[in-house]
């Protein structure tokens, strides 16, 4: 269970991290060859391959959404026992938000992050709004 505790604490330093627009502090879980993939039909969606693309990614993201609150409801792991670093953890978050145009807004989902040696080697995120209010949140409406 200790592997569980080690993993739920890390996952939620990174949410703490994104709120805090703390870049650096995100991106040193990510291994060199990590993989995002981003839903939608967005210019920001799809699936963003090494550590220079995903950086990129969430500088664009913290860049659009200069205020941001994740509230984390529920973190899963598949292996309670594992210590070795590797597992798989599933996120259930809730999202306030506020774009560079000062439109609030709100979304929840699941993100899905795959670690290997103890560093992210993919996230997968699962968006339960990309209708309208998601491409208004972006500005792709």
């Amino acid at each position: 269970m200790i592997g569980a505790l080690i993993a739920r604490r890390a996952i939620a330093g990174s949410f703490e991290a994104l709120n805090r627009h703390d870049l650096a502090r995100f991106m040193s879980a990510w291994r060199e060859d990590g993989t995002f993939v981003y839903p939608g039909e967005i210019p920001a969606s799809g699936t963003f391959k090494g550590i220079s693309a995903v950086e990129g990614w969430f500088r664009n993201f913290l860049d659009q959404f200069p205020g941001i609150k994740f509230d984390v409801q529920d973190i899963c792991v598949r292996n309670i026992f594992a210590v070795g670093g590797t597992n798989v953890v599933a996120v259930h978050w809730k999202l306030q938000l506020t774009n560079r145009s000062g439109r609030a807004g709100q979304n929840s989902g699941v993100t899905v992050i795959s670690i290997n040696g103890g560093k992210v080697v993919m996230v997968r995120d699962f968006i339960f709004d990309l209708g309208e209010n998601f491409k208004l949140n972006w500005g792709a409406a």
